[in-house]
């Protein structure tokens, strides 16, 4: 038990106040102590050590040895009840209390918006470069606070693209592709009645907590929220996947080891398949002066994770490009029903060099008679073979008849046990060269078996797809190998971190069904921009490999905004003056949450005003009912949201009631 808890935090607070790296602004940084003092910093140690009564309440005698129990001393400090700011003292005075004191690693709260993702973007720049401040707002709502917040919601704004332009949809089919704007916990989970148990793929591309602000996403989350955001997506997106379905998420070193952790606990380790080790950039650039003076090394590379929903699951074989395996000399032919075979590797050298040493032959003339012959063996894949005389783990009656083949010198055919046709040559199995065959852009390729370890991906051109997205686009190269080996055509594709469209684009052409989820508005570069020009026959990425001419569609929709209408309003205040302006319309047309009393905030409005700006901001938003920031479907009849009967319409086709 502590001593005096209420004068025990008084005398913390003043103790802490000498130390300018717990104060801003006159206010104390709570999450810096907490965070110090986690790592045992020294000189939060003997600042507290120096205290008597910090002394016997946070630290522990073992012998000879002083021991601070760092646990009781965080546990203390974030406890808003004894050691409140300025926003816990007067959501307490108006009655908002938060019951719950969890540290977010052992709680099961739920991260309601993240940034806008959920935010506001000041400012009008278009380009990458240019650094955007960005208000983010975050609540976190206890369970016993969540009501319908996880309900269906009404979706807004109809459209479908297709080859005859943008039209407002008169139907919906099961069919249909979607692009959805809004929030993705509750897309998801508006997407749940639906599509439970039946998306084929989940390929997500998070924001990767790096600490750098970037055009794209706010990308700066502590690490506990961050792994508390992703955890809720995941957790609903798992629900989603089909059994035979798998999810991909790439991911950076910054939270990749703790992501893994994470998706191990909400999946089950049995059903990691695996981490592909992707090279994403080259060893060049700006950073070379880091790594030239010891700081850092290139980093060249980011991590795929990959996890099946049953443990059973198989993905379809596929080959990467490689050097050409010169075992593969035999060219064989069939002509009157005999097979003849020849060293096409040996007749090369003999045509070229005729009798001449080897030791007279140059490195070059090797060199191109070598290039020569890939190219012819390339060309005439279908007729190439290597041997494999290892036949050991052939079965009985394979072995017997290719021993008896060893001494005939004949190329001889033998049916296997699955009723195909092998090639049997000097006790030994012809391997088709056709098998290991890669084409890309009519040019054939040799491949191998693929690995975890994806280098031929290279980077994303800049202008694929028709946008300028040059920080964070994924190459069509990689969508499509991940696309190819999980799932087969009319397969549902998610994406719920949508961003530029990559992942749709290149479902839209592999005839994929695709659900694209994006909150962010990237104007000239957006995901919807980009599939306009799938549809009018787009022929970047892998637009000439596909053959991809043109055509299909998709239809658009935006879940339907009530409080968080009034929660843009709220962050977009740059003035105290219009504080109390706002704070009526709250009251006037919000949902207002369940313990708010207007009587009481009426009587502490002169207290809020005398706060800083951000401190009201936040208070505002407590006052809303976060289960309304969108509206409920069942709530779609209900005269007060004005929803038309068009819109009713379109709804109903969509959630097929």
């Amino acid at each position: 038990m502590l001593n005096n808890p209420t004068h025990l935090s008084e005398q913390l607070e003043q103790l802490l106040k000498v130390d300018s790296r717990f104060m801003s602004n006159g206010k104390l940084l709570k999450n810096k102590v907490v965070e110090l003092a986690l790592q045992l910093d020294s000189s939060l140690l003997k600042l507290l050590l120096s205290h008597s009564e910090m002394r016997s309440n946070f630290f522990i005698q073992v012998e000879d040895v002083v021991v601070f129990d760092k646990i009781k001393f965080q546990q203390f400090i974030s406890n808003a009840a004894i050691l409140p700011d300025s926003y816990t003292s007067f959501i307490n005075k108006i009655g908002l209390v938060d019951e719950e004191n969890n540290f977010i690693s052992r709680s099961e709260n739920v991260v309601l918006a993240w940034p806008y993702k959920d935010g506001v973007l000041e400012g009008g720049q278009t380009k990458e470069d240019i650094k955007r401040n960005e208000i983010i707002w975050n609540e976190t709502l206890a369970k016993h606070q969540i009501d319908r917040l996880f309900h269906p919601k009404v979706f807004t704004i109809f459209k479908k693209y297709s080859e005859e332009g943008i039209t407002i949809p008169t139907s919906i089919s099961v069919g249909d592709n979607f692009i959805l704007k809004g929030n993705n916990l509750l897309v998801l989970h508006s997407l749940k009645p639906l599509y439970a148990n039946k998306i084929k793929l989940i390929y997500i591309d998070p924001p990767y907590n790096t600490g750098s602000d970037s055009f794209v996403y706010h990308d700066n989350f502590s690490h506990s929220t961050w792994l508390t955001f992703m955890k809720n997506r995941l957790e609903i997106a798992w629900q989603l996947l089909a059994e035979d379905g798998a999810i991909f998420i790439q991911t950076d070193d910054t939270e990749f080891a703790y992501l893994k952790v994470l998706c191990d606990e909400l999946f089950g380790r049995e059903h990691f398949k695996e981490n592909i080790v992707l090279k994403s950039s080259t060893e060049s650039g700006v950073n070379a002066i880091n790594v030239k003076n010891g700081e850092r090394l290139f980093k060249v590379k980011e991590n795929i994770l990959f996890y099946a929903k049953s443990t059973s699951f198989r993905f379809t074989p596929f080959y990467t490009k490689a050097a050409f395996n010169m075992n593969y000399k035999y060219e064989v032919r069939k002509k009157n029903g005999v097979y003849f075979i020849t060293n096409l590797y040996k007749n090369f050298t003999e045509k070229k060099f005729g009798k001449r040493k080897k030791k007279d032959i140059s490195e070059v003339e090797l060199m191109r008679i070598e290039q020569e012959f890939i190219d012819y063996a390339l060309q005439n894949a279908d007729h190439i073979y290597s041997l494999e005389k290892n036949i050991k783990k052939a079965g009985e009656k394979f072995k017997k008849f290719a021993k008896a083949n060893e001494s005939k010198g004949i190329v001889e055919e033998f049916i296997n046990s699955k009723g195909a046709t092998v090639l049997i040559y000097d006790g030994g199995v012809l391997v088709p060269l056709k098998e290991r065959i890669i084409s890309e852009n009519g040019k054939n390729y040799f491949g191998v078996l693929a690995s975890d370890l994806w280098v031929d991906i290279g980077t994303t051109p800049a202008n694929e797809g028709g946008i300028q997205f040059s920080n964070g686009k994924k190459p069509e190269k990689l969508l499509k190998r991940i696309i190819e080996m999980t799932t087969k055509e009319n397969d549902i594709v998610l994406d719920y971190h949508l961003g530029s469209g990559t992942t749709a684009a290149v479902a839209h052409k592999l005839n994929r069904r695709y659900i694209g989820i994006e909150q962010m508005d990237y104007g000239e570069n957006d995901s919807v921009v980009r599939l306009q020009n799938v549809i009018n026959g787009d022929s970047s990425g892998i637009s000439k490999a596909v053959k991809w001419k043109g055509g299909g569609s998709f239809i658009y929709a935006e879940i339907k905004k009530w409080n968080e209408n009034l929660v843009e309003e709220i962050l977009s205040i740059q003035d105290k003056k219009e504080i109390k302006k706002l704070s009526r319309k709250i009251f006037e047309s919000g949902f207002i949450s369940y313990d708010v009393d207007k009587n009481i905030f009426d009587g502490q409005i002169n207290e809020l005003e005398n706060l800083d700006v951000e401190t009201q901001k936040k208070i505002l938003i407590r006052l809303l009912d976060l289960n309304f920031l969108y509206i409920p479907y069942s709530e779609i009849d209900d005269k007060k949201f004005k929803i038309n009967e068009p819109e009713k319409i379109l709804n109903r086709f969509f959630y097929r009631t």
